[in-house]
């Protein structure tokens, strides 16, 4: 089970961080990502991260500016948020997967997560 939170309203320019919490599984075995949907567009990805925390992928439209990480103590993913932008509103969503590939590129197909948390809104202000 996935819980994410952290989310809220921030003005442009603004950081923000989310965090998921994971439950009920060996968090440590699975790949995490973020993904985002914003109102009247699909669900896109935004990040992912393997499973020791040493290797991260991110979307073009939040590199340099999002930070994935993960605490493998505490069984959670983090997503710290800079330099928000208003198109960076949207509802994210924490992910796992179970399978592996060998590099982290490979998870940015919603398909290849296999549980996925509630969603926190993130609204980003003019």
């Amino acid at each position: 089970q996935l819980q994410a939170s952290g989310g809220g309203l921030v003005q442009a320019g603004g950081s923000l961080g989310l965090s998921c919490a994971a439950s009920g599984g060996a968090f440590s075995s699975y790949v995490m990502g973020w993904f985002r949907q914003a109102p009247g567009k699909e669900r896109e990805f935004v990040a992912a991260i393997n499973r020791s925390g040493f290797s991260t992928h991110y979307a073009d439209s939040v590199k340099g500016r999002f930070t994935i990480s993960r605490d493998n103590a505490k069984n959670t993913v983090y997503l710290q948020m800079h330099s928000l932008k208003p198109e960076d509103t949207a509802v994210y969503y924490c992910a796992a997967a179970r399978r592996y590939y060998s590099t982290i590129n490979s998870y940015t197909t919603q398909g290849l997560y296999d549980y996925w948390g509630q969603g926190t809104q993130v609204t980003v202000s003019s």
